[in-house]
Parts: C-alpha cells; structure tokens; sequence
C-alpha cells in the first residue's frame, strides 16, 4: 500500500523467528541452509554485474538466484535479503529482482517498493547479524568506529562485509563515534 511505513521491528522479529525455529548456534549463521530449512532452493549462477540475485516463486517452489561472481559477503547478504523477500512479501509480485547499486537505508521513505526492500534489508541485517549475538559479543567491549582491527575482525566472523556491520552496528547503538542520525 502506498504510503505504509516499512515494518522494520517485523522485519527483525520474523528473523529472529526463523533463526530460533532452525536453533542455530551461533555466528557465522549458514544462511544457505537456513534458506534450504525455510524450504527455499539456492542457485548460483551468473548474472549481469548490476544484479544480485533474485527470488522467484513459481509452481516448482521458491528459489533464490544469487549472482556468482559477486563476493562470498555479498552472496550471503543477497541469499538473507531474497530470504526476507520470500519471509515477508509472500502475496507480493512473484519475482523480485534486486539491483545491488541501489541502496534503501533511510527508514523515512514511502512506498510500497522501497518499503519491501526496506524491510529485506532489515531482515537480513537481523538474519546474518542477530542483535542478540552482536550485543553478547560487544558485552565486555566498546567498540569505535574508527577501531579498523576490531571492526574487520568482526565482519570476519560474522562474514559480513565492514560497511554492513558497521551501519547494523551503528542501527543498534553498539559503535562509538557514529554520528546522530536523527
């Protein structure tokens, strides 16, 4: 519906629902077979360097199309955000086509496409990041955004590239020295 606020607390929740449901343990989180568990089909395969993937729903199931030659953090980011797609925009169109140029992060912004997308984002930041891991990890630590050891060491074991744990990080108030948004 045009004008509808994305549901980025919805988004996150759902995430954590499929995360608890498949009992993973903890980070790195397998987005591949928590795909496969939500019944989901991974393809890799390659694509036009502007197009991440893509998920598609017809009468064989679902499958994501995740574009091979795009990096190994953006393929997992791609399969969680397609997964978000499939997770919460079920009545939507049955094909959804991400570009990986184009960049939705400010939550002020209407519409029901940039809601969706909106909304993917917020779900694969919950899926490949969760809030409840990051906060146990940070617990004992302060973490700056200028702080280029401790930030890559953790893009590294949550296989995330820098910048997307660094803005989820910045979503959750867990980094020093980011500016207020608001």
């Amino acid at each position: 519906m045009t004008g509808e606020r994305p549901d980025v607390e919805g988004a996150r929740q759902k995430a954590a629902e499929l995360l608890k449901k498949a009992n993973v343990p903890g980070a790195p989180i397998d987005v591949h077979q928590l795909a496969e568990f939500a019944g989901v089909h991974v393809l890799f395969q390659e694509m036009d360097s502007d197009i991440s993937g893509m998920l598609v729903h017809d009468t064989d199931g679902t499958m994501i199309a995740v574009n091979a030659n795009h990096h190994v953090n953006r393929q997992r980011f791609t399969i969680a955000h397609e997964l978000g797609h499939h997770a919460l925009h079920a009545g939507h169109p049955t094909v959804f086509v991400d570009n990986m140029m184009v960049h939705f992060r400010a939550e002020s912004l209407h519409g029901p496409h940039v809601r969706t997308e909106i909304e993917a984002n917020a779900f694969a930041a919950e899926l490949l990041m969760p809030e409840s891991l990051l906060r146990q990890d940070l617990s004992t630590q302060d973490i700056d955004v200028f702080d280029d050891g401790s930030l890559r060491t953790y893009a590294q074991r949550y296989q995330v590239s820098l910048q997307a744990l660094t803005i989820r990080l910045s979503k959750l108030g867990l980094i020093q020295g980011v500016p207020d948004e608001r």
